[in-house]
């Protein structure tokens, strides 16, 4: 295993600098590996390695890569790497003109078997908006990464063995309130910014809990909670969307077409965790088959 994956990285950074790459990035474990590979090698080009929340990467290789952190669920191959680039854009790691080497493997074997080179700009499968890097101009990275990884979560867990639909609108608050209603008593009434913050880990179970209330989050550019179970009343006529998606998708993608706001969709169909920004999709994440 170790030389298979050692041959893997070598041969990734080999193309990476043949085709000018911008980043490097690893998304199987092969954290202990890394440290194997020569200086040079290790300092050739940038190198992000996707690993899951709360895992430390070896103090060896911790001075020349960098981490991104994806959520403690079961992810396809493809869906990790749409994640870890969705999550890069927004952190702004990279950008439209950017091109990515992604070393991938699947988890259970231990070794990475597939290279990817991505576009960031002109590959559709992973990323589709015309312009991606206003996608949190009204909200803050780690907000937006905070409501992606709870979705992934919500998504892949369900709520009480039952698949959950949601939707979390990110900014611009206020316009996203004037074309909405309230359809129940709001849960989040009464307590501080900071205890109804999505940021803070203890009020995930809450927002787990409420997820499958009907309607949609809104969530202010701090992460601060304003509500649940809101109606989105500015949807795209359906004869202009896509078939297929329903009326949340729907939904999502017509309050981002007439505010700043950024929506992430949870599918209770599919399990499929989309993004829309500017009324078009940013990346779609597919739940893997049980």
């Amino acid at each position: 295993m170790q030389l298979i994956n050692k041959i893997m990285i070598d041969s990734a950074l080999k193309i990476a600098g043949q085709i000018n790459a911008d980043a490097l990035l690893i998304c199987v474990d092969l954290a202990e590996d890394m440290t194997l590979l020569p200086e040079e090698l290790k300092t050739a080009i940038g190198v992000i390695i996707v690993s899951r929340e709360g895992e430390e990467l070896p103090e060896g290789i911790r001075n020349f890569v960098r981490k991104l952190d994806v959520p403690n669920v079961n992810l396809t191959r493809v869906g990790k790497i749409k994640l870890a680039i969705a999550k890069g854009v927004v952190m702004n790691l990279f950008r439209k003109e950017d091109k990515i080497v992604c070393l991938s493997g699947v988890p259970k074997f231990g070794y990475a078997d597939s290279i990817f080179v991505i576009d960031v700009g002109k590959e559709f499968e992973i990323l589709t908006a015309d312009y991606i890097n206003d996608i949190v101009e009204s909200v803050r990275p780690e907000v937006f990464n905070a409501a992606l990884n709870l979705a992934c979560e919500i998504a892949a867990q369900g709520r009480e063995s039952k698949k959950v639909g949601t939707i979390f609108v990110l900014g611009d608050e206020e316009k996203v309130l004037q074309l909405s209603r309230q359809m129940i008593i709001n849960p989040f009434m009464g307590y501080t910014e900071e205890q109804r913050n999505i940021l803070n880990p203890d009020l995930a179970e809450t927002i787990k809990e409420f997820s499958a209330i009907d309607g949609a989050f809104i969530i202010k550019d701090n992460g601060a909670i304003i509500t649940a179970g809101r109606h989105l009343n500015a949807a795209l006529d359906s004869r202009d969307f896509p078939a297929g998606l329903g009326s949340r998708h729907i939904a999502a993608a017509g309050i981002t077409s007439v505010t700043r706001a950024a929506a992430i969709v949870i599918s209770e169909s599919s399990g499929n965790v989309s993004v829309y920004k500017n009324g078009k999709l940013f990346v779609a994440i597919e739940k893997p088959v049980e």
